[in-house]
């Protein structure tokens, strides 16, 4: 059965955006070592792609002229009318998110599903108890405020640290897995 994981960057205090979608912070990390290895091996396992409209709206003006997922379907979560760029599959839905995930598992097929983001849409499933793990890499910068990685609405059960991984640059990858919710 597909996971659900939530594959981010975030600043040494929990960002993952400045307030206005702000990334140059994180941009300025690209090309670091081991970077791209652990981007392939996890797209590799990716069956469909999940996001927020506000994560969709930046991709489409950051990169107008390039789709970065051509293969992969993409489902975004939104309120607005978008265009879809061409040779895109992507498929505009409304509505909680825990209606979605037979949906998203079955686009997935045997693959997982990849919750892009943003954070809030990444807390939704979790709160719907539909996100199975967290793949996060920490970038050494620090913001001061913006958008938070995961803003839920209460506590989790303890997550299992599944991996953890130092990279180039001082940036170090953790994987948890979510486990059951506290009672």
């Amino acid at each position: 059965m597909p996971d659900f994981q939530y594959f981010v960057g975030s600043s040494l205090d929990g960002f993952i955006a400045t307030r206005d979608d702000n990334l140059d912070w994180l941009l300025q990390f690209d090309g670091f070592a081991g970077g791209q290895e652990s981007y392939d091996a996890f797209m590799a396992d990716v069956g469909c792609i999940v996001m927020g409209g506000d994560t969709y709206a930046w991709l489409r003006k950051h990169e107008p002229d390039n789709w970065p997922y051509p293969a992969t379907p993409c489902w975004v979560f939104t309120h607005h009318e978008h265009s879809v760029p061409k040779g895109a599959d992507v498929t505009f839905v409304r509505g909680p998110v825990a209606e979605f995930v037979e949906d998203l598992r079955a686009a997935a097929g045997e693959r997982n599903v990849w919750i892009v983001g943003g954070g809030v849409l990444a807390a939704q499933f979790a709160d719907a108890s539909a996100l199975d793990e967290i793949i996060i890499s920490i970038i050494p910068v620090v913001l001061g405020s913006g958008k938070a990685v995961l803003p839920m609405t209460g506590p989790t059960a303890p997550l299992e640290l599944i991996s953890s991984h130092t990279l180039g640059r001082g940036i170090v990858e953790l994987r948890y897995r979510f486990g059951s919710s506290p009672a």
